[in-house]
């Protein structure tokens, strides 16, 4: 199955997830790819639904085997993308 990749990219507060909220009640058939972290969850955040958070050895785990399509190392914590989430 082919499908139209789009990218919600913006700094932490800017309104990523109330864009993404609306986007996902008002259009039939678009998913969304939750995170990978290696940081600690905020008051609020669940796990599966706002990210995934792993430890680090977990994360560096997936790494190693092409387990996501693009990360990043912020300020300390590690970020990816699945590559399973994706596909999904």
């Amino acid at each position: 199955m082919r499908g139209t990749l789009f990218i919600i990219s913006a700094p932490s507060g800017s309104g990523k997830g109330t864009l993404l909220r609306r986007l996902l009640s008002s259009v039939t058939k678009l998913g969304y790819s939750v995170s990978f972290t290696t940081r600690q969850p905020r008051p609020g955040e669940v796990h599966g639904r706002d990210y995934f958070f792993v430890e680090r050895a977990e994360f560096e785990k997936l790494v190693g085997e092409n387990g996501f399509i693009e990360w990043a190392e912020v300020h300390g914590n590690l970020y990816g993308t699945a590559r399973e989430q994706v596909e999904k």
